[in-house]
Formats: structure tokens, sequence, C-alpha cells
């Protein structure tokens, strides 16, 4: 750990597992809350996937990101036709490391649910 980690470290009054959890929970606020109601279509999905995962991937502790965009089936018609992005078109997955403690977080749409959940599906020591 550098002597910043340490200082930052010394900040939380938790464990390193708790803040791990904590680094995953705002990671995927960021996700969500920065790039919801940004323009995509076919021509730029992937593009922005690429942005979405770059712009995670400098934020402290994350070991990997992977973001899908599920467009909705319809064609181009012409330059107006695009859609802004929403919380169902988005899959997320991000791992964080601190130290000893991964955390992997995701974001799916739930049928079920009617809803972008965002959940913690793993944490390992």
């Amino acid at each position: 750990m550098s002597s910043r980690d340490e200082k930052a470290a010394k900040r939380f009054g938790c464990s390193e597992r708790e803040r791990a959890l904590f680094e995953a929970g705002i990671k995927m606020g960021t996700i969500y809350h920065q790039f919801v109601g940004t323009p995509v279509s076919a021509y730029n999905a992937a593009e922005l996937e690429k942005a979405i995962e770059m712009s995670v991937m400098v934020q402290p502790f994350v070991e990997s990101v992977k973001i899908k965009i599920n467009l909705p089936a319809k064609e181009k018609k012409d330059t107006y036709d695009y859609v802004s992005l929403t919380g169902d078109m988005m899959d997320a997955v991000v791992v964080i490391r601190i130290e000893d403690v991964s955390v992997t977080a995701e974001m799916r749409y739930d049928t079920e649910l009617d809803y972008p959940l965002m959940y913690v599906s793993e944490v390992s020591l």
C-alpha cells in the first residue's frame, strides 16, 4: 500500500471488506448516474461501453469493469433516430480489490422487479 493509500485508509472506520463494498457501491452509482441520458445508437454503443469502462477503471481499487449496452430492437431511419441511455439498457460488472478483499458488484435489469438492480454478487477474502 502506498503512503497515500495508508493515509486514506485511516479515515475509514470500517474493515477492508466493508470499505471494498463501499467502493463497489460508489462505482455502481457512478455508472448509473453519470451516464443515464447519454445519446446512444447502434453507431456508438460499443464506443460508449468502452468509454464507461475506461472512466471507471481510473477510479481507485478497480480491478476490472465490463459494460454491455442492450439497445432496443430498432432500425435507425435517419439522423434524428437515437435513444437516450436508460438504466434498463445497461449490464455492468465491476470488480474491486483492496488488499486481499475482492468484491464483485453487478447491475442488471430485473424483469420481475421492473428495475435496474445493483447488487453485490460476490465477496471473497
